[in-house]
This record gives structure tokens, sequence and C-alpha cells, in this order.
């Protein structure tokens, strides 16, 4: 499926501010190295740009203008496609001038692998973060297809490497290794099957074990793909929109959402509900995180 020309978040119905006057930075990252089944997330943000064209400017639960926000969309980033670790360097380094400039990042990928980036450069200015991560993996493994820079170890690299605590929800696919690295590592999934049949309020127990600042690292294989099939790894079971959602605004209201991503989009012909729902995902973003950024 040949990618679309990229366009600013929102189109021409929504203004590209400045990146001096934005109060939240889009920055599309395309790039994907030795994916695991589908392939196709290194055109997921040029259609999640183009899919945000669709975009109402009203907020349906607010009734707000979400587009009155000033949001800066950089150009699209091509990382090293065959080199992993300089990847992963050159996606730190575009997101740190983000961060350096007191900017909302609003990352879209790419495969997770574009996390280790955005996450490392996140935490260099705020070293006590939280990793809120909703996937359908754990992405715990140390080394994956050739490299420890694949997607597979996205948050190996943030528990090891950067010495931060991840927050898993809405896993229930799991290599053996992965296990003794929860257990290691003291990490505590939120189960995909705990959040389909448990009563009890989930989110707020989540939320009150995550630091004051947090990172929001979104891999869309964690929604079901019965809402959103355009993934390279679709995985039976997850959440729903509406429950990703609710977990947004949870976040943004309880805690300071520093910075988040959308990974893993890979989508195909005949269909746009994929990138559609990514691009009102991000749209949540941004109107519940990218408002709340101080300045």
């Amino acid at each position: 499926m040949a990618a679309p020309e990229w366009v600013h978040f929102g189109g021409e119905d929504v203004p590209n501010a400045s990146f001096e006057e934005a109060r939240c930075v889009v920055l599309p990252l395309c790039y994907e190295n030795a994916p695991s089944y589908g392939e196709g997330s290194s055109r997921g943000p040029l259609h999640v740009l183009n899919a945000s064209v669709q975009l109402e400017r009203l907020d349906e639960e607010t009734l707000t203008d979400w587009a009155t926000l000033p949001i800066h969309t950089l150009p699209p980033l091509f990382p090293a496609p065959d080199e992993p670790e300089r990847a992963v360097s050159q996606v730190k380094s575009a997101a740190g001038q983000v961060f350096s400039a007191q900017k909302f990042l609003l990352a879209l990928g790419g495969d997770h692998a574009v996390s280790i980036g955005t996450i490392a450069a996140a935490a260099a200015v705020f070293p006590d973060l939280g990793v809120v991560q909703i996937d359908a993996h754990l992405d715990l493994r140390d080394a994956w297809n050739g490299s420890r820079f694949n997607h597979g170890c996205a948050m190996r690299r943030v528990v090891d490497d950067m010495g931060l605590t991840v927050f898993p929800v809405g896993i229930r696919a799991v290599a053996p290794e992965e296990l003794e690295v929860l257990r290691l590592r003291r990490i505590s999934p939120v189960w995909a099957h705990r959040i389909a049949g448990e009563e009890s309020d989930w989110t707020s127990a989540l939320i009150d074990a995550l630091p004051p600042r947090v990172y929001l690292s979104i891999d869309l294989d964690g929604l079901d793909p019965s809402v959103l099939p355009g993934t390279g790894t679709p995985e039976p079971g997850g959440l729903s929109y509406r429950q990703v959602v609710s977990l947004i605004q949870s976040l943004a209201r309880r805690r300071q959402v520093v910075a988040a991503d959308v990974v893993e989009l890979a989508p195909f012909e005949g269909s746009h509900v994929s990138e559609y729902t990514a691009a009102r995902i991000a749209q949540k973003i941004i109107h519940w995180c990218g408002a709340a950024r101080k300045q």
C-alpha cells in the first residue's frame, strides 16, 4: 500500500503553528526494521497524518476545539532503515530538540523501536519518568531478529539501559524469557484478560502506582483487531477504543504526561478504519495531554 504525501496534522483546516509558538509538536518517524510478521509500519505516520485531515475539530466529549491548541508537525524523519542502533540515535536526537524547547512531543511510528529513542530523550529531561505501555506484547526480549534495538526489545532497553519502570497494559502475548524479566524487574502488567473480566477499576489502580510524570507509548496492536486490524502483529483479545481513550483521559487528569507515541500502524488496501482510528487516538492525546503541557 503506497504511502500518501505528508501533510501536517489536521490538514488545511488546522493551522500548522510555528515550532516556536507550538505547545504540541508532532514528529513522524518513518522507520521499520526486521518486522516479526506483517510489514508496512514505516508508512504508518504518513497514513495517520493523511487520515487526520478527516477529523472534525470539535472533541465530542468536551465540545471544545482541539485544533486551537498550537500544533506544529515536523517533516517526517526517515531513520537509517538497516542500522537499528543508529536509527535509535537519530530518533533520540530529533526528539531531544523538542524537549529542549519545552514542548509536548507526540511521535508517530513506525515500528516500536522508535520509542527507544523518544523515551531516552524524555528520560534525559525527566529522569524520574514512568512509562505506560499499551501493547499486546511485553517487548522485553534482550535481542530479536538480530538486534538489541528491534521493536521486540523496546521496553527491555527502557528498563535495562535507562533504568526506568514500565507499566504494561493489555498484554496477551508473552515469550518465556520475558517472564524472568518481569520477576527480576518487578514489573506487574495489567493483563488483557484482567481488563476484560475485572469489574473493579483497573485504571485507578494503575495510575496510583505511577510516578508524577509519565510517558505514554501506544502500540496499536494493544487494541483488539476488531477495532484496529491494520497492524503488523494483530493479537485477539485487546482493548477497545473507549478503554484506550479512558486511560488517556485519566492519565492526563492525574499525572503529567510529558510525551506520547502512537506506533505500529500498518494499514492495508480496502479499508481506512485503522489509520482513522489511529489518527483519532492521536487527536485525543493532543487534546487531553498536549493541552495540559506546562509551559
